[in-house]
């Protein structure tokens, strides 16, 4: 991939007077916005026997049929096509994509009008999850080179009955991004049914998975450059998050091997990318090494942390008022977009 020449819309010089004080005797840099956005239940309308799709089929609980199904396609990807563009005309390079049913719907998803001329490419493995859902991988191949990829499975046993559960493998990918390699984890862990406290054994597992990852490169690169993304179902100071993996809440003095929770500040302060009985969480995070946060690695910076929360994103009446406009409230169909906010992060590198 050609270091410069690839990156002529994505990355380009930005004005000192987007930079942060202490860089603003560089004249240009580079940026780039890597995102993740759980689209809540993406289905086709397709009867797939290994997949637990009944409710979301024409003759199912929610009558879902072609024409919901593409105005729900549609309402994604304005959203995706308009993630980082105040920023960078490409938007996203790289998004990380929660509750997909399968590929076809990922393909159905970067061919629309909106997103078409962006050339997403996808990675995706079908899961054992119980719901039927996955996570997926969209990235521009202008940007990144995809080098590799693989499923890490999440196995859960429930403690008190030993019984067996199911739910989303966690996605790996790797390649190079303007000439750096990366590793990307994508994951949707399992949710809090049964109560916080009682799953939380689960989600536990499956950061754990993610922090074998981590591990396994880092031994191999102290500084290797890391993202961990996904619907975490737990917000940043949660046991899952804060001590399975380790995802501390500050930068400073971050050490190499050690991952860095952009987001625990913004939760502190009240902000969340979904709500329930009135009150924010902030599941959805992407979390880095830091090879991606200390400026003595080189090349990629975080610099800024986003979350795209637009008055349209969110229901203007109602007894949900506030929250994010979703596809259904009960099974009426209301044609809004997630009942997640989208995230993302940007990144700059001296020119």
């Amino acid at each position: 991939m050609k270091t410069l020449v690839l990156f002529t819309a994505l990355i380009f010089a930005v004005p000192a007077t987007l930079l942060c004080q202490k860089d603003r005797n560089t004249d240009e840099y580079k940026v780039a916005a890597i995102g993740f956005y759980n689209l809540e239940n993406l289905f086709d309308t397709l009867d797939s026997p290994t997949t637990n799709d009944a409710d979301f089929l024409p003759n199912g609980r929610l009558l879902w049929n072609t024409e919901k199904y593409v105005s729900k396609e549609a309402n994604m990807a304005k959203v995706i096509s308009q993630l980082a563009t105040d920023i960078t005309p490409d938007g996203v390079a790289i998004l990380g994509v929660a509750e997909v049913e399968n590929r076809k719907v990922l393909e159905d998803l970067v061919a629309q009008p909106t997103l078409q001329d962006r050339h997403y490419e996808i990675v995706h493995y079908e899961s054992p999850d119980e719901r039927g859902i996955d996570v997926g991988l969209l990235y521009q191949p202008k940007y990144f080179t995809l080098t590799g990829s693989r499923a890490f499975p999440v196995q859960l046993k429930d403690p008190k009955t030993g019984e067996p559960d199911f739910t989303r493998d966690v996605l790996y990918a790797t390649g190079t991004f303007d000439g750096e390699q990366i590793h990307i984890m994508v994951g949707h862990w399992p949710s809090r049914r049964g109560g916080e406290s009682a799953s939380a054994w689960a989600r536990a597992a499956a950061a754990g998975v993610c922090r074998h990852v981590a591990d396994s490169i880092l031994a191999i690169d102290p500084h290797a450059k890391i993202l961990v993304m996904g619907d975490l179902n737990d917000d940043p100071v949660n046991k899952s998050v804060y001590q399975v993996l380790q995802a501390k809440g500050k930068a400073e003095g971050l050490k190499a091997g050690e991952l860095y929770n952009p987001w625990y500040d913004l939760f502190k302060s009240g902000t969340g990318t979904l709500a329930y009985r009135d009150a924010w969480n902030l599941f959805d995070q992407i979390i880095l090494s830091q090879g991606l946060v200390s400026k003595t690695t080189g090349g990629w910076q975080l610099y800024k942390t986003k979350i795209f929360r637009q008055p349209w994103l969110l229901q203007t009446e109602g007894a949900f008022r506030g929250y994010p406009f979703r596809t259904f409230v009960g099974d009426i169909f209301i044609n809004g977009y997630s009942d997640h906010l989208p995230v993302y992060l940007l990144f700059l590198k001296k020119k």
